[in-house]
């Protein structure tokens, strides 16, 4: 316990602090004693007042001491709104003190996607992907890091951090392992509530035990800082009492004794009496009081800094208080020498280009409380044409835009509108969110108000499909929509449905608008929006004749517009399903294309059509052993999704498709680190969405085929791949998949029945496609010892379809399972007949499969030796298993390991 003044480096704050400060020391110096050492993150927890501020300051004082870089920022209670505020203070001196080149270097792809959001670069056309850049924030400090090591980042205030640094920040503690790099983050305990509590909690997970929870000061504490500031001969009962009216707040007691000092107080029991009402002096109306004392001027002035909260200048502040530069001059002396404002501590946080700062952040908010509302609502529209005269843009200007009274202001709506459309265009798109909002409190205009509703909807698309919803059925409700608009609000409509789970009243809803619309461009488009979500729903309910109702409408189609492609995209997924002729789906999906490329404004990023549509057109390649395209609109969504900086759900997608496609060639151990990516990002956009089944789904029947079964149950569990099942499909059938797995696990009459609800919900789709469902060879192999006949019917309808279908794997697929049916010379006949097929079938795994199996019944070492190299080619470890385990029974010799592949 501290009970003599501390040394003179350390600052009043620090009283009763030797502990925290120690524990400060520790880290630095983990930080500083080995560059190869994880990064961490050490938390200050405190209410305000305790001392935070003053850590941190001596955090900065001891790293630089040891030669660390520091970076640090702080929130600000009225600067919650303004996007990406925090991390452009950290972040903004390293960059900006680069040569442009440079900075372009070290961020490398991800400048055109953070550089926007940092303000070192220009935002692009379009609105930029959230989860982007906010990967592209972890980017840039991971890289800047790297350069500045040992690197201290201080964060003040963080339960006032606007959301978007919050988020940034969650993400980024989260990679401290393969960084070096520590994080000090001072916050309130309390104050935070949705995502950024969210994000918070993150960031205390990430610093675990490392955590320093700050108290008030004892009385001893209070009774030596008092003796240090006024004297040796401060007697007791006055500490006692300074003690008391403080409770032991350290801010409370360094600003009551410099009240004592300017007051020439004696610090005797005499005069005890006379701290409490000092004390109210320094909080809520106290304050405001002492400053109504300081004279109108002086209020005024006070009152415009708190308006402005950040970067205040003296000039600005001036033009907001209505006041010459001389008589604001005079104010601010007159308000710095009373403790109320102060000049920026450029060393412990830097301020961008203000002259002035609040002493504390509770002053500000007393004076900014204590503005009457009416009054309030002026200035904050006075300070956002202050922000825009200094060219910062409206979107800077957005926050207090948002404050000003709704008096049916038509330019305020304008102002409003494009704040959001650079709010979105940075990656912002909450911030957008309440710019529309407000825009609708105005209100707008009628012939506009339809227009916010639409763009509000487009802004929450990503966030928030249930009020894009809302947003959307308003709009559309309301005249003022031309047409191209109307479709497209219908169109971004079903996909917030279709997002938000509720794909049948997506598909009612385009079908209901195409319905009102003449023949012309803008019904096809709504006709092949409603032919997507029907292809894509897995429910029961479709439109009576829907496949032949696309099969009519496609083959008037010539691929003249995307619209008609997109019908020819859809016409070959539906065959593809239904098990018609590959060739014909192949035909189809090949005339949708443009000199074999996908067509301007059909790309991966143009949003009038979305991926789903693109990625039915690779699926159907996928399914008719076209690979070789399927891979390459696979690689090339996840070219376009990376370069565009979409790491949200989108590229989640592209991993998890390419991964099936990789899956199929036979590449499982490429697959499975793709799906685990894939499933990686989906996490974190959110569990039960279609994109999620995609990877879990995928990522088990990869783990099954390299024969990893117990690995593969373990993720069945840990990520709930069991009914019930998302109301869109997923590739392949994730009940085939499952029940694959239940019988693998030894489950065996759970799969049974797993499968058969496969083959019921295969039925009422029309789904015949064996190789896209492929329930019934499972489960004609499970009944064969329960139900033969069933099992050879099972087997005689299998192979039936897939000689409809007609790809190669389709029906060395088939004869596999026929050949595990029967036994004898014919088991023999038919394992090599399936293997002739799968030997010109790009799938490589089911070709090894066919070659052990073969070998097995024909008792043949080199078939065996084949097999086993295709399997160990595939990484197939359970099929070369079973292939060596054969080879021995049969006393072969040893076949050779691939290079660095270890017999097990």
């Amino acid at each position: 316990m501290t009970k003599v003044r501390p040394a003179a480096a350390a600052s009043a704050s620090l009283w009763e602090r030797d502990k925290e400060v120690a524990a400060i020391e520790r880290v630095v110096d983990t930080l500083c004693a080995d560059r190869s050492s994880s990064g961490r993150v050490h938390l200050l927890r405190g209410d305000a007042g305790l001392g935070k501020t003053a850590l941190l300051a001596e955090t900065r004082r001891i790293a630089e001491a040891r030669g660390c870089t520091v970076w640090s920022a702080r929130g600000g209670e009225t600067l919650r709104s303004v996007p990406f505020n925090v991390v452009r203070q950290l972040l903004q001196p390293a960059l900006l003190s680069l040569h442009p080149e440079e900075a372009r270097e070290y961020l490398g792809d991800w400048y055109d996607i953070a550089g926007p959001a940092l303000g070192i670069a220009e935002p692009g056309e379009s609105p930029a992907d959230p989860q982007g850049v906010c990967d592209g924030l972890v980017a840039a400090v991971t890289r800047l890091a790297r350069r500045d090591w040992p690197l201290v980042l201080l964060v003040d205030d963080a339960h006032w951090a606007d959301q978007e640094t919050l988020r940034w920040l969650a993400a980024f503690v989260e990679r401290l392992e393969e960084l070096s790099v520590l994080v000090v983050v001072a916050r309130r305990p309390t104050e935070v509530k949705g995502d950024s509590a969210q994000h918070l909690d993150t960031v205390a997970e990430a610093a675990g035990q490392s955590v320093t929870s700050l108290s008030v000061l004892t009385p001893e504490a209070v009774a030596g800082l008092t003796r240090a500031t006024l004297g040796e001969h401060a007697d007791d009962p006055f500490c006692r009492e300074v003690w008391a009216v403080t409770g032991g707040n350290p801010y409370d007691t360094v600003e009551l004794l410099a009240k004592v000092q300017d007051r020439a107080l004696a610090p005797g029991e005499s005069s005890a009496t006379e701290l409490r009402p000092l004390n109210r002096s320094a909080r809520g109306g106290g304050l405001v009081t002492r400053l109504e004392q300081l004279g109108v001027d002086a209020t005024r002035f006070a009152m415009a800094a708190a308006i402005l909260g950040a970067e205040i200048t003296v000039d600005q502040a001036a033009r907001l208080a209505g006041m010459r530069h001389e008589v604001a001059v005079r104010c601010a002396e007159l308000l710095r020498d009373s403790r109320i404002l102060t000049a920026p501590d450029a060393v412990a946080v830097p301020a961008d280009d203000g002259d002035l700062e609040f002493v504390h952040p509770l002053i500000a908010t007393a004076v900014y409380d204590s503005i009457p509302d009416g009054l309030r609502k002026a200035m904050h529209g006075i300070a956002a044409q202050v922000v825009i005269d200094a060219g910062k843009g409206l979107a800077a200007a957005s926050r207090h835009l948002l404050q000003v009274h709704a008096d049916d202001d038509e330019e305020l709506v304008e102002q409003l509108r494009e704040a959001a459309r650079e709010h979105l265009a940075v990656g912002a798109p909450d911030a957008a969110r309440r710019c529309l909002e407000r825009a609708l409190r105005e209100p707008p205009a009628p012939d506009v108000h339809p227009h916010v509703l639409y763009e509000l909807g487009c802004a929450t698309l990503l966030t928030s499909p249930a009020r894009t919803i809302e947003h959307l059925r308003t709009a559309l409700a309301m005249p003022g929509l031309d047409n191209a608009k109307r479709v497209d609000a219908v169109y971004r409509l079903s996909q917030a449905l279709t997002h938000n789970d509720q794909l049948e009243e997506a598909v009612r809803t385009v079908e209901a608008e195409a319905a009102r619309q003449t023949t012309g461009p803008a019904r096809m488009r709504l006709q092949a929006v409603q032919f997507m979500w029907e292809g894509i729903y897995a429910g029961e309910t479709t439109s009576p004749g829907r496949s032949q109702k696309l099969s009519t409408l496609a083959a008037t189609c010539a691929g003249r517009d995307n619209a008609e492609r997109a019908l020819l995209i859809l016409r070959g997924f539906d065959a593809m399903t239904h098990g018609e002729n590959a060739e014909v789906v192949v035909e189809l999906c090949d005339r949708a294309l443009v000199n074999g490329r996908l067509a301007p404004g059909l790309g991966w990023t143009d949003p009038e059509w979305g991926l789903e549509l693109l990625m039915m057109l690779a699926s159907s390649y996928a399914y008719t052993d076209r690979l070789d395209r399927a891979e390459a609109l696979f690689n090339e969504a996840l070219r376009a999704y990376t370069t565009a900086g979409w790491s949200g759900g989108h590229l989640a997608v592209a991993h998890a498709y390419l991964g099936l496609g990789l899956r199929r060639r036979g590449r499982l151990r490429e697959a499975e680190e793709t799906l685990r990516e894939s499933l990686r990002i989906a996490e974190r956009v959110g569990r039960g969405l279609p994109l999620y089944w995609s990877a879990i789904c995928n990522l088990v029947d990869t783990l099954l085929a390299r024969g990893h079964t117990q690995e593969a149950w373990a993720i069945s569990e840990q990520y709930g791949f069991a009914p019930p099942y998302p109301s869109t499909i997923v590739l392949p059938d994730p009940r085939s998949v499952r029940g694959r797995l239940l019988l693998a696990v030894g489950r065996t009459q759970d799969g049974i029945n797993e499968l058969e609800e496969a083959e019921k919900a295969a039925a009422v789709r029309g789904h015949l496609n064996p190789v896209m469902v492929p329930w019934a060879a499972d489960l004609a192999r499970a009944l064969i010892t329960q139900d033969p006949a069933r099992a050879a019917r099972l087997g005689s309808d299998a192979r039936r379809q897939a000689e409809r279908f007609g790809t190669d794997t389709a029906i060395g697929e088939a004869l596999r399972c026929a050949a595990a049916l029967e036994t004898g010379q014919r088991a023999v006949r038919l394992a090599g007949q399936a293997v002739t097929y799968l030997e010109a079938s790009p799938c490589q795994y089911e070709h090894a499969a066919a070659r052990v199996e073969y070998g097995i019944l024909s008792r043949s070492a080199s078939e065996l030796h084949r097999g086993l190299t295709l399997a160990r080619s595939c990484d197939a470890d359970g099929l070369a298993d079973k292939a060596q385990a054969a080879l021995d029974a049969l006393g072969a010799p040893a076949v050779g390991l691939v290079p660095g592949q270890k017999r097990r």
